[in-house]
Parts: C-alpha cells; structure tokens; sequence
C-alpha cells in the first residue's frame, strides 16, 4: 500500500497586513493562498516581520517556501532580515523550493551572496511588461515556454532592485525599467522582482497609502493608476509560472 503524504508549503510573510487587505481579503496570507495554493495541500503563515520562524528542526517537512513582498530593505539589518538570511542560506543548502516576491526575490539574492540596492531608475509601481530571456539553459524549469509569451504584464511596487545576481544563478527576465525581474538557482530557487499575487484593488490602495505618507508625488501616483485602468497584469500566466515551480511541475 502507498501512502502518499500531503504536500506541505511555508509563507514567510515580511509585511504586516495593510487595513484594507485585512478587511477585503483577510490578510496577505489568503492573498497568497488564492494565488499559489492548490486543493490538498497545507500551508503554513511565518510572519517572520514579527520574529516569527518555523522551528529549524521542522523546515525538511516543507516542500517548498515563499517569502512575500515588505516595506522593509532587504538590504538593512534589522535582526528579523539576518535571521532570514541564515534560513533562506539553510533553505538553499538543502535545496528547498524557495520562490521570492519583490523583497523576497532581493533578499534571497542578498542571502546567496548576489547585491541589492536601491532602484537606480527610482520607483516602479504599477504595470510593467517583463521580458523572458531567449536561450534559456536547459536546467531551467522555464525551459518549454510553448504556453508563454516572449513577454508578460506584472503588477509592479518598488524602489529597490538587485543589482547583481548570486553566482550560479541565471536572469530569467527583464524589463526597461529592471535589469533583474526573474532569476533562479536550478529548479529549486526563483525570484521575481513583481507581485504575481497582487490584484489592481490592492495596488490602488498601496498607491493611495503611499501618496499620504509622502513616499511619492502625486503626479507619479496618477500616473500609475492610470496605467491600471487601460490594461491587466498576466495573472493566471504568473500563477502558473509560480505553482509549477513550487510544485516541481514543468510549464508545457
């Protein structure tokens, strides 16, 4: 008799929920859920902004991590950002599925030895038309892209990027905006620099919450908002792209 266990999958959440996501959504985790999750499985919630981290003895029972976006530098070194490091280090030596998103995506580069630093073009909130690299290599899990376009639309939100990605890993995508929008480290490491769980509500409201704490002008908020309404992100493309990784699954 084969017994076939459920599949096991950790959040590592490096935000605190917003009051709108709260109220609309639940929280960012049912965000993540929505996107990412599948029936069967069990998920996890680490909100590791709080100094929350799953017990180290306990993280080979996961198949695979995601570690969200942040307001947070994944450059600083706030003790919760270090203790992320040393388990995204751990989690790579095991050569566990570990996706990151906009932060999660810098400070695993950070955490493998890549460089990350302010956005050298500024801010970039709203749509953005990423480009897949030609010629992948082909130990990339990306390598039939029979299903996806030569370019995808994302939801965007940042000011810093990475600059320079681990030794070992490849660029998976770019943007004229973004030198490093995707990269991974063999089939078990994937970073994208856009919100693939993002929906156009949620953006709007962090747009409005950013305008009010004078984090950007108000013309460049328009502007955003105004790139929204005329066109939509990827997201079922991005959905799949994500799931498959975390589930191993090749994108044909």
């Amino acid at each position: 008799m084969k017994v076939t266990s459920k599949k096991r999958y950790a959040l590592l959440l490096a935000a605190r929920d917003s009051d709108y996501v709260q109220k609309v959504y639940g929280g960012y985790f049912n965000v993540f859920i929505a996107a990412f999750a599948e029936e069967g499985e069990t998920w996890d919630l680490f909100r590791v902004v709080e100094g929350e981290f799953p017990d180290m003895n306990e993280v080979h029972k996961y198949d695979g991590f995601v570690v969200s976006g942040s307001p947070y530098d994944a450059y600083g070194h706030d003790y919760w950002i270090l203790k992320l490091c040393f388990l995204l280090q751990t989690l790579d030596a095991m050569e566990k599925k570990v996706l990151g998103i906009c932060f999660g995506h810098q400070v695993l580069c950070r955490a493998l030895g890549g460089k990350v630093g302010k956005a050298y073009a500024g801010w970039d909130i709203g749509l953005r038309r990423v480009s897949i690299v030609k010629d992948l290599s082909p130990c990339s899990f990306l390598v039939d892209l029979t299903e996806i376009p030569p370019s995808l639309s994302i939801i965007e939100c940042h000011q810093d990027e990475v600059w320079e990605v681990p030794l070992g890993a490849e660029v998976i995508a770019f943007s004229d905006k973004t030198g490093v929008e995707m990269f991974n480290i063999g089939d078990h490491i994937l970073g994208i620099q856009g919100h693939p769980e993002y929906t156009k509500d949620i953006l709007y409201n962090l747009i409005d919450r950013l305008l009010n704490n004078n984090c950007i002008e108000s013309a460049f908020a328009e502007d955003a908002k105004s790139g929204l309404e005329i066109a939509e992100p990827d997201r079922k493309c991005w959905e799949k792209i994500c799931r498959n990784f975390l589930k191993g699954r090749c994108i044909v």
